[in-house]
């Protein structure tokens, strides 16, 4: 196994430290709740695996509903930090692709912000429906990155900031897909939600700066677009006047009996 350096350490706390600001923003908790009603785990009865489940908070959440979590992510970084805040608690290094779960063992398979970044989607909700006992359930949550909608002067230039991120992304337009997967894999009674997050304050602005540099360093615009688009948002944000939309979608489903 190679040794992690520096940098992707530094890279991977940069990472944990933007999850935490996330799981804080306001509705963020919310709509965690409303993944784990989705769940329909029963208490001190029920298994649920939280896949890509990243500093644990997920799986501390589920035990405080007297629900038996397991945390699995395929960084041990990840890993490491939910061992350290969750003592106790039950996380595993493994990928979505291969969870070291047993067939048919868990009641149900939560993924938060995961399947944008896997390229064999179908391959995982495979692997989900082998762990999932019969009648278990499926929940999955993420944004699709082409829909943050960002009020601007320049409407042209935040598309392509916002396109220009999206194309970063392995498979960013996945949350629009989620029922069509589900449904090509066998799970049932799927339905979808969107839960639309709006936000008028400085909490975004790193969201902002993120999409900026990002954009900026495919080439989808230039420095100097990305530092005016980047000041505009500031000042709007100084003036009160900062919106942005995120759409969050949610999709749940059923294995099959």
């Amino acid at each position: 196994m190679t040794r992690e350096t520096a940098p992707s350490r530094q890279a991977r706390d940069d990472l944990i430290a933007r999850l935490d600001a996330g799981d804080r923003l306001p509705g963020a908790g919310e709509l965690r709740a409303r993944s784990y009603d989705l769940l329909d785990a029963a208490p001190r009865t029920s298994v649920v695996v939280d896949v890509g489940c990243g500093a644990g908070r997920a799986v501390a959440e589920l035990a405080e509903r007297d629900v038996q979590a397991v945390g699995v992510d395929l960084s041990e970084r990840m890993i490491a930090v939910a061992r350290d805040r969750r003592p106790g608690a039950d996380f595993r290094l493994a990928g979505a692709y291969e969870l070291p779960l047993r067939d048919a063992s868990v009641d149900g398979y939560r993924a938060d912000k995961l399947f944008h970044e896997l390229a064999e989607p179908e391959r995982a909700l495979v692997e989900a429906r082998r762990v999932l006992k019969p009648g278990g359930r499926i929940v999955l949550v993420g944004q699709d990155w082409d829909t943050l909608v960002i009020d601007s002067d320049d409407p042209a230039l935040t598309r392509a900031v916002v396109h220009g991120r999206a194309d970063l992304i392995t498979a960013p337009r996945a949350a629009r897909q989620y029922r069509n997967l589900l449904l090509d894999a066998g799970f049932g009674d799927v339905t979808v939600e969107v839960h639309t997050g709006v936000f008028t304050g400085p909490a975004m602005l790193p969201l902002i700066t993120g999409l900026a540099e990002a954009a900026c360093s495919s080439g989808a615009v230039t420095r100097r677009q990305a530092d005016l688009w980047m000041a505009e948002q500031q000042a709007r944000t100084e003036a009160d006047r900062f919106f942005l939309a995120l759409p969050m979608f949610m999709a749940a489903a059923t294995a099959p009996r």
